[in-house]
């Protein structure tokens, strides 16, 4: 398995939308939410790509070809978001969604602060709703820097998951627990 992972295109993914939920008339309507920035992080590459809308198509691209798409709640938000662009299956490309593989693990949903926070000791820099604020601000290097950083983040969630079979999350008591994995 380690020489899998190491020979792997391991494809680490998320995107910023350009409106919210409320917006587009609630959470039914994901694919209207458009994307503003998305970002992925290459093993094979060893470089960060960073995709506007006018190519979005070269991102589905990426994704598509790689080997395991590793994202945090991916399949179900920013899979969907991608949906609007696009014919092809997204949930057809192998993926490991974090965020689902915990949830199954715990019974309930948890953020990727929770979890980085205990882990690595990091956070995220921002939120979604602040990225749509930089959109319709024209702030796009800002949303670049905050994905860049979150697609960082889930890479090493998941790399320290796979060489300790376990991660660290805080609950909503703020106590630190853990979570055995299988990545």
């Amino acid at each position: 398995m380690e020489e899998d992972m190491a020979s792997a295109n391991i494809v680490y993914f998320d995107l910023e939308t350009q409106k919210s939920a409320a917006e587009v008339g609630g959470w039914d309507h994901i694919r209207d939410m458009k994307m503003s920035v998305g970002v992925t992080y290459s093993t094979a590459r060893k470089t960060y790509e960073i995709y506007g809308e006018d190519r979005v198509n070269e991102l589905i691209d990426e994704l598509m070809r790689a080997d395991l798409v590793v994202g945090f709640n991916h399949i179900r938000f920013d899979y969907e978001v991608l949906h609007g662009y696009t014919v092809l299956d997204l949930s057809q490309a192998p993926s490991l969604d974090l965020m689902l593989d915990l949830q199954k693990i715990l019974n309930h949903r948890i953020s990727l602060d929770a979890v980085a926070s205990a882990s690595l000791g990091s956070e995220k820099t921002a939120e979604g709703l602040q990225a749509i604020e930089w959109f319709k601000q024209g702030e796009m290097l800002k949303i670049a820097e905050y994905c860049c950083f979150d697609v960082k983040i889930t890479r090493m969630v998941h790399e320290f998951g796979h060489a300790n079979k376990e991660v660290f999350y805080h609950n909503r008591f703020g106590d630190k627990c853990s979570a055995k994995v299988d990545w």
